[in-house]
This record gives structure tokens, sequence and C-alpha cells, in this order.
């Protein structure tokens, strides 16, 4: 299988998703992305198209940020950071969007340790 057929599909698996999970101002849609090196988490309005609030492992708030990658034990501290932004904004359920990934390793430890912080899903 060719890498752009890989992307056609996770594309795919990542919009039938997104049709069921939709965010909202009192709970909004916390999405999570892994590239090869980085994590990304954002908390989402879809009703008004905004990003509330973000979380990465390339975000200037991280004290660790040269030595955070796309990894199980980086994904554990992000989640705790994601948790920590959300409630910075007042956010205390979310609707969680793994855009296609599916729920072992890093995601379910990054989705673990939000819940740990005090997220509700």
């Amino acid at each position: 299988m060719t890498t752009q057929k890989k992307h056609e599909l996770r594309q795919l698996r990542a919009w039938r998703i997104r049709k069921t999970v939709i965010g909202t101002l009192l709970r909004p849609r916390m999405t999570v992305r892994f590239t090869g090196l980085h994590i990304y988490v954002q908390f989402i309005d879809d009703s008004n198209g905004v990003t509330i609030a973000s979380a990465s492992t390339r975000s200037s708030a991280q004290t660790e940020k040269n030595s955070l990658r796309a990894n199980v034990k980086s994904a554990v501290i992000i989640g705790k950071a994601a948790a920590d932004a959300a409630r910075s904004k007042g956010i205390s359920t979310v609707v969680f969007d793994r855009s296609g990934a599916r729920y072992h390793g890093k995601v379910k430890a990054l989705a673990e340790s939000a819940r740990e912080s005090g997220l509700k899903f």
C-alpha cells in the first residue's frame, strides 16, 4: 500500500468519525494528532469554529520541550498539560476525537492521563 493511499484512508476514517463527534462550547471536542515527532491536542468548539485551548510537545509552556517526542512517556505529560490548559479555560467535560487512531499505546496513555488530571470524557 502506498503512502498516499494510507493518507487517503486515514483522512476518510477521520471524516467518518467527525460526522458523529461534535464539540460545543460547553463540551468541546478534544482532538489528538500524532505526527512522527510531535503530539498535538486541541479543544475545539465546532459550533463557532474556534480553538479554545491547545497543548503540544512544541509549545513554549513545556519545560522539557527538547526531550518530548511522540512516544508514550511524552503522551502522559501532554495529557496532563492539555487537562491543565482546558481547566484554565473553564472546560471540565470534553468529547474525545482520536482522529482515526486506534485506542491503544500513545492515544490510551494521553487519554488516561487527561482523565486522571480531571477531564471527563
